[in-house]
């Protein structure tokens, strides 16, 4: 599937000039002359895909739409397109999460390379999500007991510190530490531990 560049500008010449060297790059081009009319379209996260915005377009303004697509979740890279580029707007701009701000008139290689890296930030951040999803599902697999000795076996605790505070032996607590890994997915202590980390489940202050 084809990458889809959502175009938001005001200007019909730039739209059309724009549309025409994007769609010869090979992606797709969905072009709005209002920051209303995009949010009126509601652009899927799923698909590949980019925000090209102006900074100033009449009504609602580029760096305020794009605080309404983070507002609404929305994880498309945006990318900002100015003929008047000016720090405080370029800091608000790249602060909120901006992959970059072009200055008008912009070179196609420039444009293209800005594109690419905006794609390529999107596909590792859908993998990561994947990925998480993933971790989250093999945690719920876990039972209580389980759930608890990788709580600790994470945080430090040897198996014998983990049968004492559970009232039971060593050797109950090791074979729920294999059962742990096994439907965790993992083959050693510090990938479980990685995994808690990536989950959320190790406050620092706790370690």
């Amino acid at each position: 599937m084809p990458s889809l560049v959502h175009v938001v500008d005001d200007d019909a010449s730039f739209r059309t000039a724009i549309e025409r060297r994007l769609k010869l790059a090979g992606y797709d081009v969905a072009t709005y002359a209002t920051a209303e009319d995009l949010l009126d379209a509601d652009p899927d996260d799923a698909q590949p895909g980019c925000i090209l915005l102006d900074v100033r377009i009449p009504g609602l303004s580029g760096p305020d739409l794009q605080g309404r697509l983070i507002a609404k979740g929305s994880t498309l890279p945006v990318i900002f397109l100015t003929g008047h580029a000016d720090t405080p707007t370029t800091v608000r701009a790249i602060k909120a999460g901006a992959e970059d701000f072009l200055t008008k008139p912009v070179s196609s290689e420039q444009l293209l390379d800005a594109i690419e890296r905006a794609l390529a930030r999107q596909n590792a951040a859908h993998a990561q999500r994947g990925k998480l999803e993933t971790f989250r599902t093999r945690l719920a697999t876990l039972t209580q007991r389980e759930r608890q000795v990788f709580d600790m076996i994470v945080r430090g605790k040897i198996n014998k510190q983990v049968a004492h505070e559970h009232g039971t032996t060593e050797r109950t607590v090791k074979a729920q530490r294999h059962q742990v890994m096994e439907k965790m997915q993992v083959h050693s202590l510090a990938e479980l531990v990685s995994v808690a980390e990536r989950l959320g489940m190790l406050d620092i202050s706790t370690l």
